[in-house]
């Protein structure tokens, strides 16, 4: 399947009718700020480049963020705190990223999750994740220099462990650590484990700025 017909497959998947009926009427009631907002309502696709060495995967869309603009980590404080470190490491042509139409390009990589539709108290059924995870198996057959997966949050991480696993990888049980790199097997990409980038771990103090800088200077350091 080309990325093109990819694409349109997932934005108009109705798999899981908790996500789509969750995902619509976020879309109609919206958030006061965003009153003015056609928000995008759908399944959310990837974004960046699909030739590059580097997958980033990330759990969800946000309700108000990708669930709104249709663009991965576009328009939620998460989206600020990633696309501000991937400027600052040459990912991204711009500190930020807040609509679709904002000129951001990605160089080298690609963004995107373990399920396509936002979720109830940003949790998926084991059954949303299983249904959604072949649309994330299709891109990494899709891109044929990957090097490397940076995961973001525990579920992105043993998520991407299980498709491997599935493929009849033998993977060990890698414990999941902020900053840890596990090899995936030869000739497979990497692995790197990342906290989430959501305020509830940025606003603790969970993930620093440093912390979340030093796991893309890793990539670049692992991707020469």
């Amino acid at each position: 399947m080309d990325l093109g017909t990819l694409n349109k497959t997932i934005i108009n998947c109705r798999k899981c009718p908790r996500l789509v009926e969750y995902r619509e009427s976020i879309a109609i009631k919206k958030k006061r700020a965003y009153q003015n907002w056609v928000y995008w309502g759908k399944p959310v696709p990837a974004f960046g480049d699909i030739h590059g060495r580097i997958l980033v995967v990330g759990l969800a869309p946000g309700p108000h963020g990708s669930n709104r603009t249709g663009r991965m980590f576009t328009g939620d404080a998460s989206g600020i705190f990633l696309f501000t470190a991937l400027f600052k490491a040459g990912f991204a042509s711009q500190p930020q990223s807040m609509n679709r139409e904002d000129g951001m390009r990605l160089s080298d990589l690609l963004i995107s999750a373990v399920c396509r539709c936002v979720p109830p108290d940003n949790k998926p059924t084991r059954t949303e994740i299983t249904n959604c995870l072949p649309y994330l198996v299709q891109e990494i057959v899709s891109m044929k220099h990957l090097q490397g997966i940076v995961a973001l949050g525990r579920i992105a991480f043993e998520n991407i462990m299980s498709i491997y696993k599935a493929k009849g990888v033998e993977i060990p049980r890698f414990e999941f650590k902020h900053g840890a790199t596990y090899p995936l097997g030869d000739g497979l990409p990497w692995l790197l484990a990342s906290y989430h980038p959501s305020q509830q771990n940025t606003q603790t103090g969970r993930l620093s700025v440093g912390m979340f800088d030093q796991i893309w200077w890793q990539v670049k350091m692992m991707s020469v």
